[in-house]
């Protein structure tokens, strides 16, 4: 099953068996004192950087959320979106827990986005799936509803499995819905990683649709998170994890999903993992023998012997 994104002139695929996507994280003022600052004053220079690093770090899509405290979330979510896309041709996903905002990015965005996101709640799903549908694009579905974050993965997966089916009532196929299982802080809750690892599978062999998450939600609050978000990323894809929105330029991360690529069988040939890191071996070193033509050029030929 495969979900299509796209921008003006790009179109980004995320499937099973496909190579994993990275949808950068870094767009988000939650948790960024000055980049909300600058945001809500129209500064949007930051935006402009963090757009350029994580699309050269690799990003395929990008989340951009302009939720900022008594702030004109919509103007400044229209904004940011057509910014965004004058600067880059990713797909993006629009990320807001306000539907005026949702509306705001859609109305301005090109291309088919991804909505993120819509909850279980009834009042949720009537007013942020109408959209959805009017505006052609795909949505997040976050596995809880009016009754919370349940700890027992089979009820979160009966919550996906509902927004799947009341999306179907409202003319969204299901390669157009996205879950996210919800990824708890390790820290706070062990048994984190396993209730997603367990969702996973299911929704993929099961609810046969993709799936996303917060991946660095799982290392809040613990020391280098890098490592654990890594490690989090490389076991989630194993278990079904289609894509995630995480941060691109984290070397650990970018490593991680690359590794995973290739054992998972979605890298040709481990093309990409060998373009990025095979080395020209030094002159004289080992494995290499370097001889000198006339005119001083350079001629390698391989030891033998």
């Amino acid at each position: 099953m495969d979900t299509v994104l796209q921008s003006r002139s790009r179109a980004v695929t995320i499937g099973a068996g496909r190579p994993f996507c990275v949808i950068g994280e870094r767009i988000n003022p939650t948790g960024r004192k000055l980049l909300a600052e600058e945001m809500k004053r129209g500064d949007f220079s930051r935006v402009e950087r963090d757009v350029i690093a994580q699309v050269e770090a690799g990003a395929h899509m990008l989340d951009v959320n302009a939720g900022i405290p008594l702030a004109d979330e919509p103007a400044i979510m229209a904004r940011t979106i057509e910014l965004v896309q004058s600067l880059t041709d990713v797909p993006l996903s629009i990320d807001s827990s306000i539907v005026a905002a949702l509306e705001a990015g859609l109305s301005v965005y090109k291309g088919k986005a991804l909505v993120n996101s819509v909850t279980g709640e009834d009042e949720r799903l009537e007013r942020v799936l109408p959209l959805v549908k009017k505006y052609g694009a795909a949505v997040v579905a976050i596995s809880n509803d009016e009754t919370g974050i349940s700890e027992d993965p089979d009820v979160r997966f009966a919550v996906a499995k509902r927004i799947v089916e009341r999306a179907a009532d409202h003319g969204i196929p299901r390669e157009d819905v996205v879950v996210d299982p919800l990824l708890m802080p390790i820290g706070a809750m062990p048994s984190a990683g396993r209730q997603v690892f367990q969702i996973l599978g299911r929704l993929r062999d099961e609810l046969k649709v993709n799936s996303t998450c917060g991946a660095s939600n799982v290392s809040f609050g613990l020391p280098n998170r890098e490592g654990i978000n890594g490690a989090y990323l490389t076991m989630a894809i194993a278990s079904g994890l289609t894509s995630a929105i995480t941060n691109p330029i984290a070397e650990g991360v970018r490593h991680a999903v690359m590794a995973a690529d290739v054992l998972m069988g979605n890298d040709a040939e481990c093309a990409r993992w060998i373009r990025t890191f095979r080395q020209a071996p030094a002159e004289g070193g080992l494995g290499r023998r370097v001889n000198r033509r006339r005119g001083g050029g350079p001629a390698e030929s391989p030891v033998t012997g």
